[in-house]
């Protein structure tokens, strides 16, 4: 018999040509394809959903998982039940007889992702094979769009989450050369004065909703007094280069 499959799908930042030809190829073969779905239900489909069915025909098979905490994972004390929701909702799949279900998620499934949640949880309990394909991120995207490097030579790159708290980007700050900062919305201002401190505000660029027909990509510098984003707020402070 036919091993089932659960595989996780990076669709990358929202943009639909950014998925790559690994993901448009398994989203399109698996029985079964779930995207994370906002709450509440009238709000209409996801960004991980649009960007999938820009690649699949009308009989293919999606379910939408509610999602509490948002696609971006904007409210921690949700994540379980989100996860536990699609964990059930992707045994209910493989009971019904799908061979491969794929779950869809923005940007990367390894990278601030529930899929990892979810992929434990299914194989504790039903006998899967678990798969990843990975995803272009929001910071690759933003770095893309905005011209700006990453990371050059020998420097190094840290990536944090700013809902962990101003204490953990500004120690990123102290210890790596290129600071990203994910699901800065409410914290725009606060880093704006920080990096205004230390003299490195200077080349650091706001990117919200990058990769969807409503990004806007500008300077830090331009953020206006008391400024916010959402959960799709991502901030590249560069290396300082000569």
């Amino acid at each position: 018999m036919e091993e089932r499959r659960l595989i996780g799908v990076g669709v990358g930042p929202g943009d639909p040509e950014l998925l790559t030809c690994k993901a448009v190829r398994v989203l399109r073969e698996a029985d079964v394809v779930l995207v994370p779905a906002p709450v509440p239900a009238d709000a209409g489909p996801g960004r991980a959903e649009l960007a999938v069915r820009a690649h699949l025909t009308g009989d293919a098979t999606i379910r939408r998982v509610e999602v509490e905490g948002g696609e971006a994972g904007s409210a921690p004390g949700d994540r379980e039940a989100d996860w536990e929701r699609a964990a059930q909702v992707s045994r209910e799949a493989f009971a019904q007889g799908a061979r491969t279900v794929a779950y869809a998620t923005l940007g990367d499934p390894s990278v601030y992702s529930m899929f990892a949640h979810l992929a434990r949880s299914v194989a504790e309990s039903t006998d899967v094979s678990v798969e990843i394909v990975p995803g272009i991120t929001a910071m690759q995207a933003l770095a893309a769009a905005s011209r700006t490097p990453l990371v050059e030579g020998t420097e190094s790159l840290t990536l944090v989450p700013a809902t962990a708290g101003l204490a953990t980007f500004t120690d990123a700050l102290e210890h790596s050369d290129t600071v990203v900062a994910y699901k800065g919305g409410r914290f725009l201002s606060a880093m704006h004065g920080e990096l205004t401190r230390r003299g490195r505000l200077a080349g650091a660029v706001l990117g919200k909703h990058v990769g969807h027909d409503d990004e806007t990509i500008t300077p830090l510098a331009s953020l206006a007094p008391g400024g916010r984003g959402d959960d799709l707020t991502t901030v590249i402070v560069p290396a300082a280069r000569a």
